[in-house]
């Protein structure tokens, strides 16, 4: 933001935070870009690119973005990732028609993918939803889903889909965002089960197996 112009009192404002803290920052950071300052300067008296809330706005939305994990989803039911995800695709529309404001060609330069196709946001998308779903199962006390045998249609659907996650992680395919975020709201995902399959049963002191067709 002092890049582009702003001055130390309004990043404060901006970010919430103490102007001495702000200023405290710009010190460490001028002496480790020479170019900072004339930048700012240089952006201060030609600057006609966003408003200060404009910018504000990209950079509460680059910091939903990388607190998550993943883009916004405009079907989400949560309204303000609704919000969210309506600025980038007017940003993606820019973009494509090579209209896009420098000053958010280069603050979005932070979130890598964000102009990526239909398609890869789609299945960006479905992977988080199949992800909560998953979450939900397990903090319904459930075991972990099975891909066969299964008891309902979403089980079944879960089962598939962690499966699949699980293949991946195996082969080296799955993205290490992913993996991570799965290691923390879901561990153990790796192995799954690992005790007899249901249709062993123990029965009586003898503790026999019957195997039930």
């Amino acid at each position: 933001m002092y890049r582009l112009g702003l001055s130390r009192a309004r990043i404060a404002e901006l970010v919430r935070a103490e102007p001495a803290t702000v200023g405290y920052h710009l010190v460490i950071a001028r002496r480790q870009d020479p170019g900072l300052e004339p930048a700012h300067e240089a952006a201060t008296v030609t600057r006609a690119g966003p408003s200060p809330t404009a910018l504000a706005r990209m950079e509460e939305i680059i910091t939903w973005i990388t607190g998550e994990g993943r883009l916004p989803r405009d079907r989400s039911e949560d309204k303000g990732e609704r919000s969210m995800a309506r600025w980038l695709s007017e940003r993606r529309r820019e973009a494509a028609d090579a209209t896009l404001d420098p000053v958010y060609r280069d603050g979005l330069s932070r979130v890598p993918g964000w102009e990526g196709n239909p398609r890869a946001a789609a299945d960006e998308a479905r992977w988080h939803d199949r992800f909560a779903q998953l979450v939900d199962f397990r903090a319904e006390g459930n075991d972990w889903p099975r891909h066969h045998d299964y008891a309902s249609e979403q089980e079944h659907a879960l089962g598939v889909w962690i499966h699949t996650q699980r293949y991946k992680h195996r082969r080296g395919d799955l993205d290490p965002v992913r993996v991570r975020l799965l290691d923390d709201a879901v561990p153990g995902w790796r192995t799954g089960r690992t005790g007899l399959p249901r249709r062993f049963r123990t029965v009586g002191p003898l503790k026999m197996r019957v195997y039930r067709k």
